[in-house]
């Protein structure tokens, strides 16, 4: 299955069902009355998140969702029938814009729904409008359009660190010493194509999730290469772990790794650029000490933790997991003593589809 974090669709609710025009015609009640039903409300489209979903590709193939309208009401007081509401299930960390680009929902928990597209009211029938000097109403109301409109879905991993670092720096080879995650590992750049999350387990028992995207290059915030399709899954990330390969086989420098891809994070906003960063140098069971006292000096000079690690020999990895642990610790406890300071999004509304509006019904010759 193809990984899809994107697509586009078009969503539409029911209308609602017109209300019915109708008088009480019955053998020995004369001037029996107005009884026209309400027309039935139109169907919802509602997006839940669920943890069984890891892509967008149903929706990617569906393309359209259309609810059902309602049905219109009758004679006997009987109302419209409801159309049957839409449930559409998405991965948890969904968000789903409008055309514009206006936030609609954002779905980061698994069971959380939003309805997307509101489903038209009924028209109220002529029953309603009886009163004491109108006993003999003759007109009822047409249903209400739903709302209707292009979503924009995207999909943004819901993981507590994330992996940033050029082709080849030892990302998957990490994330599968580490976590349950098992990503394609080979010796050429842009092995990996699409993000992989895997669990870390403590000792304890408890844990946090781990996200490793695709190798950022140069221009990455602008468009360039893949990692930029990517950068979006690490913006919940509570902790970036930047890796840098000290072996590098094209001789890049350490300063020039670390500055490349700081020169992402902050092209791409402030929505990852700002998040705390832990430096991996990495592969330095390559090295000797010679080496290792240099690449420790020129790491220095950065104001960042360093780790330097090997994800082959184990090197220096159970410090840094206990490390990374305390600290998302910190971050999660933090974000729950501050819930209520944190901004909300904004969310919006699909418009309406203009329509004419039916003229008012009026009908003579009414009947059940």
């Amino acid at each position: 299955m193809r990984f899809i974090d994107e697509v586009k669709i078009e969503v539409r609710a029911g209308n609602g069902g017109a209300g019915a025009s109708s008088f009480r015609r019955e053998k020995y009640i004369p001037k029996g009355g107005p009884d026209g039903g309400d027309g039935g409300r139109g169907a919802h489209v509602i997006f839940t998140a669920s943890r069984d979903r890891n892509t967008l590709q149903e929706l990617y193939l569906r393309k359209r969702i259309i609810a059902e309208n309602g049905t219109k009401g009758k004679g006997s007081n009987c109302h419209g029938r409801m159309g049957k509401d839409i449930e559409v299930f998405v991965p948890v960390g969904t968000v789903i814009r409008n055309e514009e680009g206006e936030l609609l929902a954002d779905l980061t928990e698994d069971g959380a729904s939003a309805i997307i597209a509101k489903g038209g009211i009924g028209g109220q029938g002529n029953a309603r409008f009886a009163t004491s000097t109108n006993q003999a109403p003759r007109y009822s109301q047409p249903g209400l359009p739903g709302e209707a409109g292009i979503c924009k879905l995207e999909l943004k991993m819901m993981a507590d660190v994330g992996l940033v670092g050029l082709p080849n720096a030892g990302k998957s080879t990490f994330i599968s010493s580490v976590s349950n995650a098992r990503p394609k590992i080979a010796d050429y750049p842009f092995t990996t194509l699409a993000p992989s999350l895997g669990q870390v387990f403590m000792d304890d028992g408890d844990g946090f999730v781990i996200a490793d995207i695709p190798g950022l290059i140069e221009g990455a915030h602008e468009g360039k290469g893949l990692g930029h399709r990517f950068l979006r899954h690490v913006e919940r990330t509570r902790l970036l772990l930047h890796l840098v390969d000290v072996a590098h086989p094209e001789g890049i420098s350490i300063h020039d790794q670390i500055k490349e891809i700081e020169g992402e994070l902050v092209g791409y906003g402030e929505s990852i650029s700002k998040k705390k960063r832990f430096l991996l140098l990495t592969k330095m069971d390559a090295l000797d000490e010679t080496l290792r006292e240099v690449v420790m000096e020129e790491a220095k000079q950065y104001d960042l933790p360093i780790y330097p690690i090997s994800s082959v020999s184990g090197e220096g990895v159970t410090q840094l997991l206990r490390d990374v642990y305390d600290e998302v610790v910190k971050i999660r406890e933090y974000e729950l003593e501050h819930a209520a300071e944190m901004e909300k999004p904004v969310t919006t509304r699909l418009s309406v589809p203009e329509k004419e509006v039916e003229p008012t019904i009026y009908d003579d010759e009414a009947t059940r």
